[in-house]
């Protein structure tokens, strides 16, 4: 093989070696993109909705506490106590009361609120007939940690009814449920003796779902006049509490029972209404006070 041959075969292989380096990098710098790509791809699904994003957010999900909620109250506000009864109510249980009743202190009218009427009719040496009247209302709010408003309000029911029944002092005490005054209502009766007479005495406590009204009533013929009859009595203060039931209805924007709540409470724990009663003073006839022993409705916030 002559010289000039071998160079031209050395010249040639140099050449095909340089080729196929050159094609080497021409493959790796296009493979390039394509990796990147990929990787794009495969970051975008990752942050995207169809993937580890749903299982994330579904995780911090499940590691927030749900918030509380209770059933919301039905009735919202309490009508003004002293406006309850009708004027013709008023004229039939306390003849001889002042045109408007004597209102209780109260810190919150839309959770408490009370009223009370004295009356005596003064028939000279035949003697006299006193009347006393009260009407109480408490409104209970729903709270995430005592529970519904309603299930407080019937707690506190069945608080003033049995109360009512074990009075101190009381004689012929009579139990009975009346029918048409809200939810559930009964009516306890009995009498006292006082100094200044025999009284008859008339508790009768209605629930409309978170509110309880109880109505006191009670009746003594002073100075040599007969007793008044405790049937009429009890039927008088069933009466008003039928009106009390009826003024917290329309007081709500209702004449059937208020306005229904449309979603669950979710409020923190707020001051209610407690079951505390507190006690009556002597109810001298004539007194703008109450009775011998009302049904101490009238009321301290816990």
């Amino acid at each position: 093989m002559s010289e000039g041959t071998m160079q031209r075969r050395a010249q040639r292989d140099h050449r095909d070696r340089r080729a196929k380096r050159l094609h080497r990098v021409l493959v790796c710098a296009a493979a390039v993109p394509v990796m990147l790509v990929a990787t794009g791809c495969s970051s975008d699904s990752g942050d995207g909705g169809n993937g580890g994003g749903k299982a994330s957010a579904a995780a911090a999900q499940q590691s927030v506490s749900p918030t509380p909620t209770v059933r919301a109250a039905r009735y919202a506000k309490l009508p003004e106590a002293c406006a309850v009864l009708s004027k013709k109510t008023l004229g039939d249980l306390v003849p001889e009361a002042s045109k408007s009743g004597k209102e209780g202190k109260s810190t919150d009218t839309s959770a408490r609120a009370s009223c009370s009427w004295s009356s005596l009719d003064n028939n000279g040496v035949k003697g006299s007939q006193f009347r006393w009247l009260n009407v109480s209302l408490l409104r209970f709010e729903s709270d995430v940690t005592r529970g519904a408003g309603d299930k407080l309000a019937r707690e506190y029911y069945q608080k003033q009814v049995q109360e009512a029944q074990a009075v101190a002092g009381a004689k012929n005490t009579k139990s009975a449920p009346v029918a048409g005054a809200g939810d559930e209502a009964t009516a306890v009766r009995y009498d006292l003796k006082k100094k200044e007479g025999d009284f008859k005495q008339q508790t009768v406590v209605a629930r409309a779902e978170n509110v309880v009204i109880t109505v006191d009533y009670n009746g003594a013929g002073l100075a040599g006049d007969k007793a008044p009859s405790a049937d009429d009595l009890t039927k008088d203060a069933e009466k008003a509490v039928k009106e009390a039931v009826a003024a917290v209805s329309k007081a709500n924007g209702s004449a059937g029972g208020g306005a229904t709540p449309s979603a669950p409470s979710s409020k923190a724990p707020s001051k209610t209404p407690s079951g505390d009663r507190k006690g009556g003073t002597d109810g001298k006839p004539g007194a703008e006070s109450p009775s011998p022993s009302p049904s101490k409705s009238a009321t301290k916030q816990s």
